[in-house]
């Protein structure tokens, strides 16, 4: 559920209070452990954490008057999420969610996580550690260059050459 608030203080403010709570600890921990060059902020109606246009003035490719995202922090309908885009996005993302999954596992809990999304009912699901870690290990650099090396390594084809083998493709023919 996207959120109208402007600041984090309105977004945590305007939640039940189990979930604000449990927001606020995972939040305590991202703002205990993520690198300083990432900002906090309102983003896509939830919690964000992105590389700001002062250290990647280029933004995000699909909308670059955003900052590049790197995490979110929400609560959904049925659940509470936590989104982690270098687990997913960028060059070593296999390498950041393979560390997830074994950490999480050795931590004996429960991980239940989409491609990047880790999804939890109440904060004790969470091996908050293994957070923390997750988010210490990554520096704004390091997500900056995964994520111009995926983007260099995806060259989408131009319209233009896509008409072209179009074109050129043998028809088939009825009988």
């Amino acid at each position: 559920m996207q959120s109208n608030a402007n600041t984090v203080d309105e977004y945590l403010a305007s939640l039940p209070e189990e979930r604000r709570v449990a927001l606020a600890a995972v939040r305590k921990v991202i703002l205990d452990h993520i690198d300083p060059e990432f900002s906090e902020g309102m983003a896509y109606g939830m919690i964000g954490y992105a590389v700001p246009h002062a250290r990647y003035p280029v933004g995000y490719h699909c909308n670059p008057k955003q900052p590049l995202p790197f995490a979110g922090l929400a609560s959904q309908k049925q659940y509470l999420s936590l989104y982690l885009c270098s687990a997913y996005a960028g060059s070593d993302s296999d390498a950041q969610s393979r560390w997830l999954r074994e950490a999480w596992a050795a931590s004996g809990k429960k991980l239940d996580m989409g491609k990047g999304c880790v999804r939890f009912r109440k904060l004790e699901d969470l091996p908050l550690e293994v957070i923390g870690e997750f988010f210490r290990r990554m520096t704004a650099e390091r997500f900056i260059a995964g994520y111009e090396a995926a983007r260099a390594a995806h060259r989408p084809t131009p319209r233009a050459e896509i008409r072209t083998r179009a074109a050129a493709k043998p028809k088939a023919h009825r009988a």
